[in-house]
C-alpha cells in the first residue's frame, strides 16, 4: 500500500510538472506573403504600452529587406512595417520601448548612405528615421537597438566606425547623435553588441571579438564617455559573445558566450560583478544530444531562474531552451525538432502575463522560423518602462501589466500608497510618494495584486 501511495504521488508530481511547462508554436513565419523571415541575433523583444510584443526580422516584408512585427500575447502576428532600403534595411537588433511610448531600433544597412539608420516607430506603424549613419564620423552597421539612459537620451553601438572596430554613441530623442567612444584597437574590443543600463547609471556591453586575447570582452562606459575594459575572455572562460548582458536581482551581470568555456567547445554561461570579476557558472559541451552554442542571451524570469536558448544540440540537434541558476543548476527545458523551429538566436522575453516568448531563425512548416511561447507556470506581474525603475520622490513612473481597469491601489515598498492614473488596461502611471523606500511596487487590480519583477530604487 505504501509503495502504491508513493508511486501515485510521483505520478502526480510528473503531471503537475508537465502542466506547468508548455511549449507552443504560435505562428509559422512565411505562412503569408510579406511575413517576417529568419529572425537572427540580437533581435530582442519589447512589450508596448498596449500589451503586445514587438520585434524585427532582417528579411521578409514587401521588399524582403526586413520587417517590424507585432505579436499579441495570444499568438496573433501582424507586420507593422516593411523596410525598402531607402529608409533602412536588414533590421537585426529588435526594439526598445521608450518612455514616450514609441519603439526604437536600428537597421544594419540602408538609409541615405547605406550605413544603417536609427529609427522610432509608434505602435500604430508610423516610422521616423532619426539618424542616417555616414561612417566617417558616426559609425556604420549597427546591430543592436539603442537603450534609454537615466538622462532620457538613447545609447547604442555600431559594429564599424571609420575603418575601426565599432563605436558607442549617444542620441537625443530628437535624433542628435554624438560618438562617445571608438574601439580603435583590438585590445579594447571589436564588434560591440547590445548595451544594458546598470543600476549605477552606467552602460555595460560586450564585444564579439577583440580584448586582450581577441576572444571578446566586457566593458563599461559612462554616459559621458569614460570607457573601462572589465574583462577579456581567454577561451577557457568563453569566447565570441553575441547575446546581450542582463543585470540580475543580485546585482551581478549574467550572459552567454557562443563558444569556449571549460570544455572549450560549446560556450558558457557566466556571471560578472560590476567591478569585472567573472566566473563561469556552466559550460556547454560538444556531445550531440546536449545543448550548445548559445547565440542568445539570458532572461531572469520572476521565479529568479535564468532561461536561454542554444542554436544547436538538444536531443534532436536543432537547438534547445534551457533553465539555469547562479549556482550551476542546469536543465534542458525544450528541444526543437525542426517542425517546431530550429536555430533559436534571440533571447527569450517574459511578458507581464508570466509567459516566455521567442522566435527561431529556421524551421517550422515553411522553413523560415517560428514564433513560440513557453509557459513555465509563472503568474502575471508588472514591469517598469525603460530606465524608470528608479527615481526621486515626485517623479512619474510608467508601469506595464494587464487587468488595470478598476485598479484600486498602487503601493511602494512597506505599503506606501501612490497616486496613479489608469491610462489603459495594460498601462498606468504612478507618482513616487513621499516616504517610499527601495523595494517592490504592487498594483491592486480587480483580478488580484500584481508585484513588479524588479525592485524600485528611490533616488536621493
Amino acid at each position: 500500500m505504501r509503495k502504491l501511495l508513493l508511486l501515485t504521488l510521483a505520478l502526480l508530481v510528473l503531471v503537475v510538472a508537465a502542466d506547468a511547462q508548455k511549449f507552443s508554436v504560435l505562428y509559422n513565419l512565411g505562412s503569408n506573403s510579406g511575413d517576417p523571415r529568419h529572425a537572427i541575433y540580437i533581435g530582442i523583444f519589447a512589450q508596448g504600452r498596449d500589451g503586445n510584443l514587438y520585434s524585427t526580422s532582417p528579411y521578409g516584408g514587401t521588399s524582403d529587406k526586413g520587417t517590424i512585427f507585432q505579436l499579441t500575447s495570444a499568438g496573433k502576428m501582424k507586420v507593422l512595417y516593411s523596410f525598402d532600403g531607402k529608409i533602412g534595411a536588414l533590421p537585426r537588433g529588435g526594439l526598445t520601448l521608450g518612455t514616450d511610448g514609441s519603439l526604437y531600433g536600428t537597421t544594419s544597412f540602408g538609409g541615405t548612405n547605406n550605413g544603417g539608420t536609427v529609427f522610432k516607430i509608434t505602435t500604430s506603424g508610423k516610422l521616423t528615421v532619426l539618424h542616417n549613419f555616414i561612417n566617417s564620423s558616426d559609425g556604420l552597421t549597427p546591430y543592436a537597438a539603442p537603450i534609454q539612459g537615466l538622462d532620457g537620451n538613447f545609447y547604442g553601438t555600431t559594429t564599424y566606425a571609420n575603418a575601426r572596430f565599432g563605436s558607442v554613441y549617444k542620441m537625443t530623442p530628437s535624433g542628435k547623435l554624438t560618438t562617445l567612444f571608438v574601439f580603435n584597437d583590438s585590445t579594447s574590443g571589436q564588434t560591440p553588441g547590445a548595451l544594458v543600463l546598470g543600476t549605477d547609471g552606467n552602460l555595460y556591453g560586450t564585444t564579439q571579438l577583440g580584448g586582450a586575447n581577441d576572444k571578446g570582452a566586457v566593458f563599461k562606459i559612462t554616459p559621458q564617455g569614460k570607457f573601462t575594459l572589465l574583462h577579456s575572455f581567454n577561451g577557457t572562460d568563453g569566447q565570441a559573445v553575441l547575446g546581450p548582458l542582463i543585470q540580475a536581482s543580485d546585482g551581478n551581470f549574467y550572459g552567454t558566450t557562443q563558444m569556449g568555456g571549460a570544455k572549450r567547445v560549446g560556450g558558457a554561461i557566466y556571471k560578472m560583478t560590476p567591478a569585472g570579476g567573472l566566473t563561469d557558472i556552466f559550460s556547454f559541451n560538444s556531445r550531440f544530444r546536449d545543448p550548445k552554442y548559445p547565440y542568445a542571451g539570458l532572461v531572469q524570469a520572476t521565479d529568479g531562474k535564468f532561461y536561454g536558448a542554444t542554436t544547436f544540440g538538444g536531443m534532436i540537434g536543432w537547438g534547445a531552451l534551457f533553465q539555469a541558476t547562479s549556482n550551476d543548476n542546469f536543465k534542458d527545458v525544450y528541444d526543437f525538432d525542426l517542425k517546431t523551429g530550429a536555430d533559436p538566436q534571440v533571447s527569450l522575453f517574459q511578458h507581464t502575463n508570466g509567459t516566455l516568448y521567442g522566435d527561431t531563425e529556421a524551421g517550422g512548416t515553411k522553413g523560415n522560423g517560428v514564433l513560440y511561447s513557453l509557459s513555465i507556470g509563472l503568474g502575471p506581474f508588472v514591469s517598469f518602462v525603460g530606465p524608470l525603475s528608479s527615481g526621486k520622490v515626485g517623479k512619474t513612473i510608467e508601469i506595464l501589466g494587464q487587468g488595470f481597469t478598476g485598479t484600486s491601489k498602487v503601493s511602494f515598498h512597506d505599503g506606501v500608497s501612490a497616486t496613479f492614473t489608469i491610462v489603459s488596461d495594460t498601462y498606468l502611471t504612478a507618482v513616487v510618494p513621499s516616504g517610499a523606500t527601495a523595494g517592490s511596487v504592487t498594483v491592486t487590480t480587480p483580478g488580484g495584486t500584481l508585484t513588479s519583477n524588479k525592485a524600485f530604487r528611490v533616488a536621493p
